[in-house]
């Protein structure tokens, strides 16, 4: 190709699998992350937010995500996110239950609820706590009883997926998302030569050899990067400020502390005047 192009880009990312030309691809790469908790396959789906490259020309701050509504009505959300942050948990929640509560209006019946699946891929790691690369969160109780089969949150992190043979669709997707920046078009491995992995690719080489696409593409990335730059100096102000409020309330705690020891030992010395007989003459 003529330019190295990201698959994570978000401009690139929603061409992908958010255009209208490639619907067929956001089917398979849905059947592929879902397959084992959809009641039965999708067959097509109509985009909720459709594509055009020229909002990414024209307005820094298009919505990036892909959502679309399959025909049985259920819901769908994709999304990629470059950058963890501190708050992530919280905004993907909230991006969930916002699209499954807005199928309702005023004076709608909850019976017409639809299940939503919101799919997560992340370029840096959000979970801690174990090695897993997929995450998934729907509702449960503490002994894995289902109340209710209304989708759930799948999060994907590309830092930790590492396998040595692609076996099956979603890790063929998830290694394209990981490495695609890496794809000599010429020499493809043969893990990308299923027609979906070529379309794909197709319009990765879009956004390479077009210079007008690539342009979109460089800018996005240079906005993306001023917006880590600016995100970066929000929470390492706000950390100087959690770590400036700590050392106050430990400063006060000290204080209270003090005062709390000098009220006992005044109380110790009222009790052994009092033993020995002496009377406050006030």
């Amino acid at each position: 190709m003529k330019h190295p192009i990201d698959p994570k880009v978000d401009c690139v990312f929603k061409a992908l699998l958010g255009s209208e030309e490639n619907c067929a691809l956001l089917v398979h790469f849905l059947n592929a992350i879902l397959a084992s908790d959809l009641s039965a396959p999708i067959s097509t789906v109509e985009l909720l937010n459709p594509y055009s490259d020229r909002e990414f020309l024209e307005d820094k701050l298009s919505i990036v995500d892909v959502k679309a509504r399959d025909t049985r009505n259920q819901l769908y959300q994709v999304e990629i996110q470059l950058r963890s942050f501190r708050h992530l948990h919280n905004r993907v929640l909230y991006n969930w239950a916002d699209i499954y509560s807005q199928q309702l209006q005023r004076g709608s019946d909850y019976r017409l609820l639809k299940p939503t699946y919101a799919i997560w891929l992340l370029g840096e790691n959000l979970i801690q706590t174990d090695s897993d690369y997929r995450h998934i969160y729907q509702f449960r109780d503490e002994q894995a009883r289902i109340l209710m089969n209304h989708g759930g949150i799948w999060l994907l992190e590309l830092e930790k997926f590492s396998v040595q043979r692609i076996e099956n669709e979603q890790q063929r997707w998830l290694q394209f998302f990981k490495d695609g920046e890496k794809l000599d078009d010429t020499m493809l491995p043969d893990w990308m030569t299923t027609p979906e992995m070529r379309q794909a690719m197709s319009t990765i080489q879009r956004f390479s050899e077009k210079e007008r696409d690539y342009y979109a593409y460089q800018a996005r990335q240079e906005f993306i990067r001023q917006q880590r730059a600016i995100q970066w100096d929000i929470e390492q102000t706000l950390q100087e400020k959690e770590e400036e409020l700590k050392e106050k309330e430990k400063a006060l705690q000290e204080k209270d502390h003090a005062l709390q020891e000098k009220d006992l030992e005044i109380e110790r010395l009222k009790a052994r005047l009092a033993a020995s007989g002496y009377s406050d003459p006030t």
